[in-house]
């Protein structure tokens, strides 16, 4: 019999299986939000083998069903983006929380992971800090390049710099071992320049 924490997982996995948006993952094709919480679960036990239950499941529900909320849905501008944002993380936490409910977990386990989820106590939780940590690497590893490919340099600097600032030391230490091309290399130099 699956146990709370494998059918929470299988429920995420088979919302995100829904995304009509889909990418590229090598020569195949998945639903965006499928395969970016594959990439994040990938990255957080590369990084942090020992995560708790908790923590797996905010990182796999990180952006649970993101497509029903798109950002054209709100205002241009920071304050339309920081609206969407914040929404958006009520949401993800709401959805990750119903599932772990009919998985079969306490409520005290679902606040837990929805408090992750929604990454409250940022720099004060070593969860929080963590499941932001996963983001980054794995912005880093798997969005930089088509990112750096619809911005110019002085944007895609600032953003290195905002990205690296939200990271712990063992974060920029795992960012540094991430092979990139040269000149994304060459940002990343140019961004951590004091």
């Amino acid at each position: 019999m699956p146990t709370p924490f494998a059918k929470t997982i299988a429920l995420i996995d088979a919302a995100n299986l829904q995304d009509p948006n889909l990418e590229q993952d090598g020569d195949k094709s998945f639903p965006k939000e499928f395969l970016y919480s594959e990439r994040m679960t990938r990255c957080l036990l590369e990084f942090r083998p020992d995560a708790s239950e908790h923590l797996q499941i905010a990182v796999r529900g990180q952006h649970i069903e993101r497509w029903t909320s798109p950002r054209s849905a709100y205002p241009e501008g920071r304050t339309g983006y920081k609206k969407w944002r914040a929404e958006l993380g009520l949401f993800h936490a709401r959805r990750v929380g119903e599932l772990m409910h009919e998985a079969g977990y306490s409520e005290e386990d679902i606040k837990r992971t929805q408090y992750i989820v929604q990454k409250r106590g940022l720099g004060r939780d070593a969860e929080t800090q963590t499941l932001e940590d996963v983001a980054c690497l794995v912005f880093i590893r798997h969005y930089l390049e088509d990112f750096a490919s619809k911005h110019d340099e002085e944007k895609l600097i600032d953003i290195i710099k905002k990205t690296w600032a939200k990271m712990s030391a063992d974060a920029h230490n795992a960012a540094l071992q991430i092979p990139l091309k040269d000149d994304l290399k060459n940002l990343v130099v140019k961004a951590l320049a004091p």
